[in-house]
C-alpha cells in the first residue's frame, strides 16, 4: 500500500528535484584554498540560487532540504522561500570529500582531482579521502529512505556536484562509472521521477540533468566542475 498521494495521472510516482549549490569561492585572492566547510555563496551564487528559486516557484513543493552546509542553506532557502517552507538539514547528503593536498605529489594532483571521478571504482577513493562506494551507499541509501517517506510529492534538495552524480548514476542504473559524464554546473538543477510501491523503489525516471536557469545553453562555460574547483591546486606547493 502507498502512504502518499502520487504525481497526477500514475500510480505511485514522485518527484525529486535535485540541485547543486550556487558558485562559493574556495580559494582566497591569493589562491590558497579555504576550508570547504565554511564556503558560502558569491554574489553569482546568490543569483544562481535566486534563479533556480523563480524557476521553481510554480513547482508545488512540499519540502526543501539540503546538505546543511552553508552553501547548501544559502542556495536551498532562495528555493524555499516562495513556498513559505522551512529548510530541512539532510547531513546523509554532504559532499564526498578528497584527501590532503600534502599526501598527494604535484605530478599525481591532476590525475587524483580533476580527473578523480573518471576512475572511481569499488574500492577507490577520491584524491585519497572518501572512498567512492562507502559515499554511494550513504547517499542512495539516504535518497531511497527519503522517497518512501509519506506526506509528499514534490522534494527540493540541494547537495553538491559529487553527490548530484552518484544519484543520478543510481538513476540511470549505471553505478559508478557514470560519474565522470553527469556534469554539475553551479545552480544545476535535475528533475528524478520514483516509483514506490510496497515500500520499494520499483522504477527511476531521469527527466532532466543540470539546467541553469540563469544561462540554459551554457554560454561561456567550458570547463568541468572539477576543473573549475581544483585547477588552482595544481600550482601550489
Amino acid at each position: 500500500m502507498n502512504l502518499f498521494p502520487p504525481l497526477e495521472g500514475t500510480a505511485a510516482r514522485r518527484r525529486l528535484y535535485l540541485l547543486r549549490h550556487g558558485h562559493v569561492a574556495y580559494y582566497d585572492a591569493a589562491g590558497k584554498p579555504l576550508n570547504p566547510k565554511l564556503a558560502a555563496l558569491t554574489d553569482r551564487g546568490r543569483e544562481e540560487a535566486q534563479a533556480a528559486g523563480a524557476l521553481l516557484a510554480g513547482v508545488p513543493l512540499d519540502r526543501v532540504l539540503c546538505s546543511g552546509l552553508a552553501r547548501t542553506r544559502q542556495t536551498a532557502e532562495a528555493v524555499a522561500a516562495p513556498h513559505g517552507l522551512m529548510v530541512e538539514d539532510h547531513p546523509d547528503f554532504l559532499e564526498i570529500r578528497a584527501g590532503r593536498l600534502s599526501e598527494v605529489p604535484k605530478e599525481r594532483r591532476e590525475a587524483a582531482y580533476v580527473y578523480g571521478f573518471e576512475t572511481a571504482t569499488e574500492d577507490g577513493r577520491f584524491a585519497g579521502g572518501d572512498g567512492f562506494a562507502a559515499v554511494r551507499d550513504r547517499v542512495v541509501s539516504a535518497v531511497e529512505a527519503l522517497v518512501r517517506q509519506p506526506g509528499w510529492t514534490h522534494l527540493a534538495l540541494v547537495a553538491h556536484d559529487g553527490v548530484n552524480r552518484m544519484l543520478l548514476s543510481w538513476a540511470c542504473g549505471a553505478g559508478l562509472s557514470a560519474l565522470a559524464a553527469f556534469e554539475q554546473d553551479y545552480g544545476g538543477i535535475n528533475i528524478i521521477d520514483v516509483d514506490v510501491m510496497d515500500d520499494r523503489v520499483v522504477r527511476r525516471l531521469i527527466r532532466a540533468v543540470n539546467l541553469t536557469p540563469g544561462n540554459p545553453v551554457k554560454l561561456g562555460r567550458h570547463r568541468s566542475s572539477l576543473e573549475e574547483a581544483f585547477g588552482p591546486l595544481l600550482e601550489l606547493d
